[in-house]
């Protein structure tokens, strides 16, 4: 597999050969550092199965970089970010490897706001270069950190962006070229990177991480998705599934957010909260009821004719989506090319659309789908003109309605 590359417009992913990538992520922090090489495979194995294409991925492991792997081998000899222990990466480096035989991207990170005391504007670039040139010929990695959103953390972010470039052998900004790899921020604690380092040539896309305030997640996106110049975004750390935070996220609240994530523009990852509590207990949260929802999230979506071509747009309802920042908040886009209409209905409603907004077809088709099984079931053939009503079967606690052309 090569690297992905940012489309010409900067809204999308391309694979090597050129091809719209779907981004499904998962938040699998842990995996260097806790995990065996095998329960590593199986993770990667069941995943892949799933429809995931992305794991976002500590490369130290949560905290502050001074906690061993399962070996008892800590990433830097004497805590020392300028003596990297040889155990430790050994281990990585074949976790990576696994990753790649399993068709995964990574997004490795470098750094975290935690390891300020040991990983510091005067080392970060070393140490970065370091990292870089071991996994250079590791064509599925993109370089990420976790700086707070603050100012005082640009410049060590400057410095491992640098270190990474020269690892990487220069490449140019924007993920174009080939021979380097695709950096972006993942900004922790902080809802987007856009807030602080936006501009910054090097970042080749934006993440943010609303956490468990996730009924922000339409708006901090759509946000990201209308700035110039324009970059591709990611929702990258939303609600966990599970108990997290004394709030419980259940499948349909996972739902939520992936298709808040997708209908503002944007591209989306899952946690688990096990995934990095319990690592090692993949078998209890491997194949969780939010897991398997995003199957059917990312069939729905790749099945739409040009799919990576989409347009937020709320004018699509003629009746009111709902306050941007709730629970019950219903979202939509369109084709570019105007020729099918996606809608979210995040609970039991009925919807006013504006079949106008479907085109180039006589008239416009609708789809009621289960975004829990995928089921498919026609409702009808309506001009497109006008406003025509639906309303969601009743025993449903959300749905996705489909207009096509």
């Amino acid at each position: 597999m090569g690297p992905l590359k940012l489309s010409s417009n900067g809204r999308y992913f391309l694979d090597h050969a050129g091809v719209p990538f779907f981004w499904l992520g998962d938040t699998q922090w842990q995996l260097t550092r806790d995990l065996s090489l095998a329960d590593v495979r199986q993770i990667l194995r069941g995943r892949k199965q799933q429809g995931f294409s992305v794991f976002q991925v500590m490369l130290t492991g949560v905290g502050n970089g001074t906690v061993a792997n399962r070996d008892g081998q800590k990433p830097w000899h004497n805590d020392d970010p300028a003596t990297p222990n040889e155990g430790f990466f050994a281990h990585a480096d074949e976790v990576i490897a696994a990753a790649a035989e399993a068709g995964m991207i990574l997004v490795l990170g470098v750094y975290h706001q935690e390891q300020a005391q040991r990983l510091t504007a005067g080392n970060a670039r070393a140490y970065a270069k370091w990292i870089a040139q071991r996994y250079k010929a590791a064509p599925h990695v993109i370089w990420t950190m976790y700086p707070k959103a603050k100012p005082e953390f640009i410049p060590i972010c400057r410095e491992l962006a640098a270190g990474l470039r020269e690892g990487d052998g220069g490449r140019a900004s924007g993920g174009h070229t080939s021979g380097g790899h695709l950096i972006t921020v993942h900004p922790d604690p902080s809802p987007t990177s856009s807030s602080f380092i936006h501009d910054e040539p090097w970042l080749d896309f934006n993440m943010n991480q609303p956490c468990i305030t996730y009924e922000k997640i339409y708006a901090i996106t759509k946000a990201d998705y209308d700035r110039q110049p324009v970059k591709p975004v990611v929702m990258a750390e939303g609600g966990y599934e599970g108990l997290e935070f004394n709030r419980l996220q259940t499948a349909l609240d996972i739902r939520k957010q992936a298709y808040w994530s997708h209908l503002a523009g944007g591209h989306h990852s899952y946690g688990h909260v096990h995934a990095w509590l319990n690592p090692k207990q993949w078998q209890s949260w491997l194949d969780s009821p939010g897991a398997r929802c995003l199957a059917i999230y990312r069939q729905i979506l790749t099945s739409l004719p040009q799919w990576w071509n989409i347009a937020p747009d709320q004018s699509i309802f003629a009746s009111d989506p709902g306050p941007t920042e709730s629970m019950t908040l219903n979202a939509a886009a369109r084709a570019g090319d105007g020729t099918w209409a996606l809608a979210y209905l995040a609970s039991n409603t009925t919807v006013n659309m504006h079949m106008d907004k479907v085109t180039g077809g006589n008239g416009a088709t609708a789809w009621w789908i289960d975004p829990v099984n995928g089921q498919r079931t026609k409702i009808g053939t309506y001009a497109n003109t006008g406003v025509q009503a639906f309303t969601m079967p009743a025993d449903w606690q959300d749905a996705v309605l489909l207009l096509t052309a």
